[in-house]
C-alpha cells in the first residue's frame, strides 16, 4: 500500500469553525490516523499550508499542531503546483473572490458556506468550477450529525410513515460583548460585512430539508434584528444592523411543512442547541446533535386537555431513545475524508458548488420574503439560471 501526498492550502483557520472543526478535528485528526484510506488500499496524507494575514498567529497555530508550512501570501501559495486543493473557511464576503482566484489557478475547491452573498455570484463561481474541470465541494456538515443520521435511519426504515411536519429550533444567546465577550465574530451582525442569520442558517436548512425530508418548494420568512447595538472584539460599540433571528416556514415536496426558528437571541431550555422534531403518521422523533428519541403510533399516550388541573403526565419519559449501535465520527472529518477520496480517486461526491448555490438561493428568497412580507416559490436552479440569463 502506497501513501500519496495531498498538498492542501487552508485559508480561514484562525476563525472558530475553521480552527476547531476543519483544522484540529478534521485535518489534524486525519493526519494522526495515518491519512485517508482509498478504495484500492492506498492512503492519502494531507500536507497543509496555513494561509492568513497575521503571520505570527498562523505560525503559532502551525507549531502547536505540528504543521510545517505557513504563509501570508495567498497568491504564492496558489502558484505552487504541488498544492492542488484549496479550502476556505473565512468570511462570507471574501469567499467568492477567493474561490474564483483558486479556480483560475487550477485548484480543486472545498469550502464552507454560504459560498457567496448573492445567488448571481454563487452561480458564477459554480459554473466557473465546472468550466475549468476542477473538483469542488461545499461543507454540508449537519447531515453527518449523529442525531440526523438516526433520523435518516428511521426515515429509511419506514418508521415515520408519511412525514407530516418538521420543526427545527436552533440557537442560543450570543452575548452583546459589553459585560461578557461575544461567542461569535462581530462581522456576523453587520450587513456591510456579509452578516445576518438568514444568509448563514438558511443555507444549512436547505440541504437538511432537501436531503432528509423533501425538496423545498416555497418559503415564508420573517427576520428580526432584536439587539441593535453590540460591542466588537476591540471593545468598540457598533450598530448591529444585520438580522439576528429568523422565523421561517417551508413547504416541501410530498406535502410536509417545516417550521424553523433560528436565533442568536434565545436562551436554551431544550435538549440541545438545535433540535429536530419530526412528526409522521406512524411515529415521531426528536433529535439533537447526538441523541434521538422516538414515539411510535402504538406507544402514543392519550392526554386529556384540562386547563383547570396541573398536568400529571411526564411527557419526556414517554419517549424511547434510539441506541448508539455504531461509533459516530466527527461529521466535518467524515466529509473531509469523502471529499479527499473524491479528489484523489474520483469517488462519488454530490455536494458540489451548485448544491451550495441552492442554499444561497433559499437565503436570498428568505430575505426577499421578509422584505415583501409574502410567500415565495423556490424554482429549480436551472429555471432560475434561465430567467437571470434572459434578463
Amino acid at each position: 500500500m502506497a501513501t500519496q501526498r495531498l498538498g492542501l492550502i487552508m485559508h480561514g483557520v484562525t476563525g472558530r469553525m475553521g480552527y476547531n472543526q476543519h483544522l484540529v478535528r478534521s485535518i489534524c485528526a486525519i493526519r494522526a490516523q495515518g491519512g485517508v484510506l482509498l478504495p484500492n488500499g492506498d492512503r492519502v496524507m494531507p500536507d497543509p499550508i496555513l494561509v492568513g494575514r497575521d503571520g505570527e498567529r498562523i505560525a503559532r497555530i502551525a507549531r502547536q499542531h505540528g504543521i510545517e508550512r505557513t504563509t501570508t501570501e495567498l497568491a504564492a501559495a496558489l502558484a505552487n503546483p504541488e498544492d492542488t486543493l484549496f479550502f476556505d473557511a473565512g468570511s462570507t464576503q471574501m469567499r467568492t473572490a477567493l474561490l474564483t482566484q483558486a479556480i483560475e489557478a487550477g485548484k480543486h475547491i472545498y469550502c464552507e458556506k454560504p459560498i457567496a452573498e448573492t445567488l448571481d455570484d454563487a452561480l458564477k463561481v459554480a459554473r466557473l468550477a465546472r468550466e475549468r474541470g476542477v473538483r469542488n465541494g461545499v461543507v454540508q456538515d449537519k447531515l453527518a450529525l449523529p442525531g440526523l443520521r438516526k433520523i435518516e435511519m428511521l426515515r429509511d426504515s419506514g418508521f415515520f410513515g408519511r412525514i407530516l411536519s418538521v420543526r427545527i429550533e436552533f440557537g442560543y444567546w450570543v452575548f452583546e460583548g459589553d459585560w461578557q465577550a461575544a461567542q461569535r465574530p462581530s462581522w456576523n451582525y453587520r450587513k456591510k460585512d456579509g452578516g445576518g442569520i438568514i444568509l448563514d442558517m438558511l443555507c444549512h436548512w436547505r440541504y437538511v430539508l432537501d436531503n432528509l425530508f423533501g425538496k423545498v418548494k416555497a418559503v415564508s420568512c420573517l427576520g428580526a434584528t432584536h439587539i441593535a447595538q453590540r460591542v466588537d472584539e476591540n471593545g468598540q460599540t457598533y450598530a448591529a444592523d444585520a438580522d439576528d433571528a429568523a422565523y421561517a416556514t417551508f413547504e416541501l415536496e410530498g406535502g410536509a411543512i417545516a417550521q424553523i426558528n433560528s436565533s442568536w437571541t434565545t436562551r436554551v431550555k431544550r435538549e440541545d442547541l438545535v433540535t429536530f422534531h419530526v412528526d409522521g403518521t406512524l411515529g415521531s422523533a426528536v433529535a439533537g446533535l447526538t441523541r434521538c428519541h422516538t414515539q411510535h403510533r402504538v406507544n402514543t399516550p392519550r392526554p386529556v386537555w384540562n386547563p383547570d388541573q396541573p398536568q400529571t403526565m411526564d411527557f419526556a419519559s414517554q419517549w424511547e431513545p434510539v441506541p448508539d449501535n455504531q461509533v459516530y465520527d466527527n461529521g466535518f472529518k467524515i466529509q473531509w475524508e469523502d471529499f479527499i477520496r473524491h479528489v484523489v480517486a474520483g469517488t462519488p461526491w454530490r455536494f458540489d458548488l451548485m448544491e451550495g448555490a441552492k442554499g444561497v438561493q433559499l437565503a436570498e428568497l428568505g430575505l426577499k420574503s421578509w422584505a415583501e412580507r409574502r410567500w415565495l416559490d423556490v424554482p429549480s436552479l436551472e429555471a432560475e439560471t434561465a430567467v437571470r440569463s434572459a434578463a
